[in-house]
């Protein structure tokens, strides 16, 4: 029995051996595995350098001290880099550094999207894209996946490979240009420098890390732009003419409300949302009415709350029904007007030049003024909000703030503001006005800042009165404004009255 038992225990032994062998063969493969994906990757991730000089919307003939910083980006297919558009927004000068390569390449921006946050870059020095492999796109993890994060933060100079849990999609406001668009978010800490990196799963890329929203409040969170949203940018790139997303002109809330589902003609087992505004001139346009209820969106049923399901797992608000189609497509819309259910046909439109009497944020462009009788006039807009700093919601004028809430119409397109008055003989008496909505030009309502500048290159009348809607008039002498320009000009070093292209036709 002795020798029985010691036989036992020996092969029990062996076996335990033999297991534990197994598992650390098995387990070092998995490493090495791991080892040869990551270096595989590695070099398909690349660092990019740019040199970013921003115009100041304060003093729009001028730019702002250029600044120097970096992002990340990955190769696709095409010899193309997919990265962040305000990696590159507003740059003057680009490179492009590969891994472990410590030159840099002169880059150039080939496409750019700056709803969606993303930008396509190249490098034309011959062979730079011989040694890389192209990424392909991949589709959207599962809620609770884990992803793989590559790219150059800030603290160093090599790769960064961090690792997260996707934990939420929805439509989240983009805090590079503002708009509504579907997003991820992982529990991984981004930091900058990481922008435009890609998120990997499998090899491929399930997403582009972008900034934080603008709250910036989370912790130790990151956010990326999805798959669906890279691929509708890739296509739209094919012709070299950014198209963007489409907008059909409508807005709506949503009806919650049981009260208000029945006042409104649903029956309890529809849900949809309500339809609050019609903007002319767009697509909805006489074929949507106020106080319709929008049902269905394509195949997405649209729920209460606004929100459309995706999958089992996910819902996100119905706008990214929309967001799927390229312009010139059909949409289909199932609607409600006083019960009565109809189904449509929209297409998808380029988005008018804005919804909102303040125009979103703008990049790569030169900003309009016009000096006239030493003041300085422009077109209100985000980047002129925005240029009272990042507590802009609170330090702003809280007149140039409300404005953001107002819709634009045919009549009134454009909110012009005399931002400042560079103080001279021809406007004594309005030395410290600034900041000042101007909504008529001797008795013409202001349709935009195109107009408003042509009303006072035309004026034939010996005075210009400007007039707010509180009554509040300014005037200047025609004759004394136009005599006076060169010499306020020179005075405060402004090389020109108004702003390139502002007057072509």
């Amino acid at each position: 029995m002795h020798n029985s038992k010691s036989v036992s225990a020996q092969n029990s032994k062996n076996l335990f051996l033999v297991s534990l062998i197994f598992l650390l063969l098995s387990s070092s493969t998995q490493l090495v595995g791991q080892v040869d994906e990551i270096r595989e990757i590695q070099n398909s991730v690349v660092k990019i350098y740019t040199t970013q000089a921003e115009p100041d919307y304060f003093t729009p003939w001028r730019l702002l001290t250029p600044r120097q910083s970096s992002g990340s980006g990955a190769v696709i297919s095409g010899n193309q880099i997919l990265t962040n558009a305000h990696v590159v927004a507003d740059a003057s000068y680009v490179q492009a550094q590969k891994h472990n390569d410590p030159r840099r390449y002169q880059a150039r921006v080939s496409f750019i999207s700056h709803e969606a946050d993303l930008a396509l870059i190249t490098v034309d020095e011959p062979g730079f894209f011989s040694d890389l492999k192209a990424l392909a796109i991949g589709d959207l993890p599962d809620p609770l996946q884990e992803v793989s994060v590559y790219g150059y933060p800030i603290g160093g100079k090599s790769l960064s490979i961090t690792k997260g849990i996707l934990s939420r999609v929805e439509q989240q406001v983009y805090a590079h240009a503002g708009t509504y668009l579907l997003a991820g978010q992982i529990d991984a800490a981004i930091n900058p420098g990481n922008s435009g990196g890609p998120v990997i799963v499998n090899q491929q890329i399930v997403g582009v890390v972008m900034q934080a929203n603008s709250g910036g409040r989370a912790e130790n969170l990151g956010y990326f732009v999805p798959p669906s949203i890279i691929r509708h940018v890739l296509t739209d790139s094919k012709d070299a003419t950014h198209d963007g997303f489409p907008e059909l002109g409508f807005r709506t809330q949503t009806l919650d409300s049981p009260s208000a589902k029945a006042a409104y003609g649903l029956e309890r087992d529809e849900d949809g949302v309500l339809v609050i505004k019609v903007f002319e001139g767009s697509p909805a346009d006489g074929i949507l009415q106020e106080n319709d209820v929008i049902l269905q969106i394509d195949n997405f049923k649209i729920a209460d709350d606004g929100t459309i399901r995706l999958s089992d797992d996910l819902l996100t608000d119905y706008k990214h029904a929309i967001d799927l189609h390229h312009i010139d497509e059909p949409i289909s819309i199932t609607y409600s007007r006083h019960g009565e259910r109809a189904t449509t046909q929209m297409i998808a439109r380029r988005s008018l030049q804005s919804y909102s009497l303040v125009a979103g944020e703008q990049f790569d462009k030169v900003p309009e003024y016009y000096i006239y009788g030493g003041i300085l006039f422009v077109p209100l807009n985000m980047n002129l909000i925005k240029r009272w700093g990042n507590d802009w919601g609170r330090t702003a004028p809280v007149s140039l703030l409300q404005a953001r809430n107002e819709w634009s119409s045919p009549e009134r397109r454009q909110l012009v503001v005399a931002l400042q008055v560079l103080a001279s003989d021809v406007n004594l008496g309005y030395h410290d006005w600034r900041n000042w909505v101007v909504d008529t030009v001797n008795g013409e309502p202001v349709r935009d800042f195109s107009q408003f500048s042509a009303l006072i290159k035309n004026n034939t009348a010996d005075n210009i009165v400007f007039k707010n809607t509180n009554g509040y008039q300014m005037v200047i002498n025609h004759e004394s404004a136009l005599n006076s320009e060169s010499q306020i000009l020179s005075q405060y070093r402004i090389p020109s009255a108004y702003s390139i292209g502002l007057f072509d036709d």
